[in-house]
């Protein structure tokens, strides 16, 4: 039976770093409020085509995620952000 050699392939996939926990923004800081009224803050949370970022990529709390959609809808409802962003050539 003979030794086991590890790949250099293989130790290369591992050297890596662990990525950054990712945080709610809202639970962190206080002084920010999800409001539909704001655009700005609305803004951060949508992707390139409109769509919602989910939480796995905002770094939102359920809580927070759950407020931040319905505050979202209801922008949308009223007109302040747009349902898609139509980027034709």
């Amino acid at each position: 039976m003979g030794k086991k050699v590890k790949s250099k392939k293989r130790d290369k996939r591992y050297r890596f770093s662990q990525p950054r926990k990712k945080f709610c923004r809202f639970c962190a800081d206080t002084e920010y409020d999800i409001n539909y009224k704001d655009p700005q803050v609305l803004k951060y949370f949508l992707t390139e085509g409109g769509k919602i970022t989910p939480r796995r990529l905002s770094g939102n709390c359920a809580l927070h995620q759950r407020k931040l959609a319905t505050a979202v809808k209801r922008a949308r409802m009223i007109g302040i952000l747009p349902f898609t962003i139509n980027n034709k050539r």
